[in-house]
């Protein structure tokens, strides 16, 4: 028994490491801090979305309002940062392989019917796949905000990994391909000239019958693959993609364009050298010789 216990932990810790979500978001190249459940509509663990009828495919599980809202404007870049565990750890099993894509709809929508406009899509390309690419680039993958109206949108990064795809899930629950996906809450601040055209609706957009959620990666040429969703929008603007992560800064700019340190992250502290300066309303308040946030 204790034999059966320690074989089940240690598969059950390789699959956690094997997934992953999105854990922080930079706009412009300044770190947000973590998201997880404050800007970010995060799930309860990193297992991926399956079942391809499921109201999950549009923001993962616990899809709710989370209590924190990211101002960007039209041309901001906005980098997602995808982790195993948490941040600074692994990407994704690199065995997981597959497209990794951006979606856009009104935060009104809450992610349900035609409502998500794709923006950015990479696949196989130059001999490797973007999940393989995004492995080497620490998960980020980036996008510039297009010309849209002020309003506020989710946005939704999303990896599909291909390696158990070759059986559709409802034929093997075992089998399928799975869904990494979170929607990210954005107020477009700037007064763009863009309305959200109509876009898909995941429940019909993404089936069984969808070469690009079907597909053998083991005895199918790769460059023969071709994502669900259909093609990137033509509001999308030029985006930068996966890379290098930008310069990691703590903080965000203020409006009067100096630095500042967000609400519960760290701003002092023994052999501290960031960001001292908190972001208005909030004091930096010493907690102890090594650390010190803001609050």
């Amino acid at each position: 028994m204790k034999l059966a216990a320690i074989v089940a932990l240690l598969a059950s810790t390789s699959v956690v490491y094997a997934h992953t979500t999105v854990r922080a978001v930079f706009i412009n190249g300044w770190d947000q801090g973590n998201g997880e459940n404050v800007y970010i509509r995060s799930p309860p663990s990193n297992f991926p979305v399956k079942d391809l009828t499921s109201n999950a495919v549009a923001c993962n599980v616990n899809n709710r309002a989370v209590p924190k809202t990211l101002d960007v404007a039209a041309g901001d870049i906005i980098t997602f940062e995808f982790g195993w565990t948490r941040r600074g750890d692994g990407i994704i099993e690199s065995s997981h392989k597959g497209s990794v894509m951006v979606y856009v709809a009104s935060t009104s929508s809450n992610g349900q019917g035609p409502v998500w406009v794709k923006i950015h899509q990479e696949s196989f390309t130059n001999g490797q796949w973007a999940t393989s690419k995004l492995i080497e680039n620490r998960g980020h993958v980036s996008i510039r905000v297009p010309d849209l109206k002020a309003g506020e949108y989710l946005f939704r990064p999303e990896i599909i990994s291909l390696h158990h795809a070759e059986t559709a899930y409802n034929v093997n629950p075992i089998r399928g391909v799975q869904l990494f996906m979170e929607c990210v809450q954005f107020q477009v601040v700037s007064s763009g000239s863009i309305s959200l055209p109509p876009g898909i609706d995941f429940k019909k957009a993404y089936t069984y019958a969808d070469k690009g959620l079907v597909f053998n990666i083991y005895n199918s040429a790769a460059t023969s693959y071709v994502p669900p969703g259909g093609p990137v929008s033509r509001i999308a603007s030029h985006n930068p993609g996966i890379g290098p992560p930008p310069p990691r800064k703590n903080g965000k700019r203020s409006s009067t364009g100096s630095e500042a340190v967000p609400k519960y992250e760290k701003c002092g502290g023994r052999g501290y050298s960031g960001i001292t300066q908190c972001t208005s309303g909030l004091t930096c308040k010493f907690i102890n010789e090594d650390y010190s946030q803001c609050i």
